[in-house]
């Protein structure tokens, strides 16, 4: 083989690698997703591309459309106020962002009835937790979220755009890497 011949071959060798370690590094460890809606304001903007740690709660396998039954790896609780991305329970091939109010076993108030969180301990069949997000428009609240859906904690915004603007405008740097 000629010179340029092995270093086409050693470009493409350590390109497939760093894509999937990429690959790897996505499905276990840190996805960016964008918040499209204006639910978390002053927090999160509409435009706010999301960093989202899936170690934080215990990495999850499997699930209802998988091979493996739901579980998680190093299995952590949610905390009371977190931000959270989680799969959207009506359509899981959307990502929602939000606060997480109440914990397993809490009782919540919402539209004048009290609701307590369900929770394994309470023979149910998953940890609850209660989901809402506050924006202009007042309260939105999502309700019981099994523990399954969620897919991590967001920690931090990398980078903002407002997708009503081109490209070449409506980039917030102030809101670059700002942790939250």
């Amino acid at each position: 083989m000629n010179q340029i011949m092995k270093k086409t071959l050693r470009f493409l060798l350590a390109f497939l690698i760093a894509f999937i370690l990429m690959l790897v590094v996505r499905a276990t460890g840190i996805t960016l997703y964008t918040v499209s809606d204006t639910g978390l304001e002053p927090v999160l903007a509409a435009g706010d591309h999301v960093m989202v740690n899936r170690w934080s709660y215990g990495l999850k396998v499997g699930g209802k459309n998988g091979l493996f039954d739901y579980g998680r790896i190093i299995r952590q609780p949610v905390g009371r106020g977190d931000l959270v991305a989680l799969e959207n329970p009506q359509n899981p091939s959307e990502v929602l962002i939000c606060r997480c109010t109440a914990l397993p076993g809490d009782s919540v108030s919402h539209e004048g009835q009290t609701f307590i969180v369900p929770s394994l301990k309470d023979c149910a069949d998953a940890d609850y937790y209660w989901m809402e997000s506050v924006g202009k428009s007042g309260l939105r609240a999502l309700g019981f979220i099994a523990e399954e859906y969620i897919i991590g904690r967001v920690f931090m915004v990398a980078y903002s755009k407002d997708p009503q603007k081109p490209l070449w405008q409506g980039w917030c740097t102030d809101r670059l890497f700002l942790p939250l």
